[in-house]
């Protein structure tokens, strides 16, 4: 266990150090897009934060490769080899779309050749636990197929999500925090030098995450574009073919006694298949729904709108900060409801868990204008608007409004709804705090 936390720490400290320097670079290389009309953030903001999250995962296989223990891993599987050379591939590909906008088609076909070229490399599905029936070893155009089209949907699943400040990084982090947990329980409980890989990858996913969210975090300094995006889809996706498709369900020993423990106690053996879908259920669930709008529509399902999840929380009046919270919220339920199930099935006090903190979650999306208070001893530990004797907040100076323009709206909303595209490199950006002050919105106060 030290030694995958040596590596997480190795990974976030490397991600969190070349954020800074690739933001000044983002900036002066040019990739600040303009304002769209789907965007929620006001200003414009670098993009190409993957560069750092690459540089990490590369720190992270590097420094793991010199441990005593993790070293034999890259002896005896080529797994970490195959991982680095798809993500490579994805990362440029990401790059290259954040700098220069390539098209949809073109971003799908380099997915493709990104899992083909870990599905080569040996990173591939070979079996499959079905219930019912046991382990169902596949063919190689079955198994090429089917890593394919598992890597293709977490990849954009996550790039679908990355909508908000610090969204994708935080739910794949929750996400690579609940597999690093099912792995590393697999490797060490039972022994399975073959879900090694697979603890490593969310480690390193982890530690990548975590040392960007703070540059990303509401208001954001940078994002990650595509080339993070679709870099934190790849990982993820490689650990869950790791342990699905290359650990035995036989090895885990689990078929013992009756035959009603025998199926009671396999469970754990299909939460490999579960897992996955359960990490990326609320990335998958906005995959879904944003290519069904769109074909009722008429349009093509990689048409951008303003349709996903995290837009409809921000329509029904929740702060921008409190809709991520909210997604975390669900991600955390959902990936570590379906651990706790894993370890334990039989426990009702579980499902009973999982009612309940639905249903306050539930309650959370009904409530977007509820603030908490916090109580009196607390207060100086807590954000000045969950203080209870706050004083009133001095009104900002009222600025001109364009003409068309309702009261109420910002800057960037005329009176039909759309927003005016800011043009990158303005005074006054998220951007130009590395050549000059940072920008306050008069009006952050209102979208708490």
């Amino acid at each position: 266990m030290r030694e995958y936390l040596l590596t997480l720490c190795i990974t976030a400290a490397v991600t969190y150090l070349l954020t800074g320097p690739v933001r000044k670079f983002a900036i002066v290389a040019g990739a600040m897009p303009e304002i769209r009309a789907r965007d929620v953030h006001r200003e414009p903001t670098p993009r190409l934060g993957g560069i750092a999250m690459f540089f990490g995962l590369c720190a992270g296989l590097l420094v793991a490769d010199h441990l005593t223990n993790l070293s034999t891993l890259f002896e005896n599987s080529n797994e970490p080899r195959a991982l680095l050379s798809g993500a490579a591939l994805i990362w440029l590909i990401g790059v290259l779309d954040d700098k220069f906008e390539i098209d949809a088609l073109i971003k799908l076909g380099g997915q493709m050749i990104a899992a083909g070229v870990m599905v080569m490399q040996g990173l591939t599905i070979l079996w499959l636990p079905i219930p019912g029936v046991g382990s169902v070893a596949l063919t190689q155009w079955q198994g090429t197929l089917l890593t394919v089209a598992l890597v293709v949907i977490t990849i954009n699943a996550v790039n679908f999500v990355d909508g908000l400040d610090g969204l994708a990084a935080g739910m794949v982090c929750i996400a690579a925090a609940a597999f690093f947990l099912y792995a590393y329980r697999i490797w060490y409980s039972y022994g399975i030098e073959a879900a090694a890989p697979a603890t490593l990858f969310a480690a390193i996913l982890m530690g990548m995450c975590l040392g960007f969210l703070p540059h990303n975090m509401h208001p954001a300094r940078i994002f990650m574009g595509d080339s993070g995006s679709m870099l934190i889809g790849l990982v993820l996706a490689a650990g869950a073919i790791s342990v699905t498709g290359q650990v035995d369900p036989d090895a885990l020993k689990l078929f013992a006694g009756s035959e009603k423990e025998a199926v009671h106690q396999t469970v754990p053996v299909y939460i490999p298949l579960l897992l996955p879908l359960t990490i990326i259920a609320v990335p998958a669930a906005d995959l879904i729904l944003a290519i069904v709008r769109r074909t009722w529509r008429g349009q093509s399902p990689f048409a951008a709108d303003r349709g996903h999840l995290h837009h409809r929380l921000l329509e029904i009046g929740h702060s921008h900060s409190r809709a991520v919270l909210i997604m975390y919220f669900w991600s955390a339920l959902i990936a570590f409801g379906a651990l706790t199930y894993s370890v334990n099935s039989a426990s009702m006090w579980i499902v009973l868990s999982v009612v309940i903190l639905s249903t306050l979650g539930l309650v959370l999306l009904l409530l977007p204008r509820f603030t908490p208070r916090a109580p009196r001893w607390a207060e100086a530990f807590v954000p000045p608007r969950y203080r209870r004797g706050r004083a009133s907040a001095p009104e900002a100076p009222e600025t001109a409004a364009p003409p068309g323009a309702e009261a109420g709206e910002g800057p960037l909303e005329a009176a039909s709804g759309e927003r005016t595209p800011v043009a990158a490199g303005v005074s006054g950006v998220n951007g130009a705090s590395a050549v000059g002050p940072r920008a306050r919105l008069a009006d952050r106060s209102r979208s708490r």
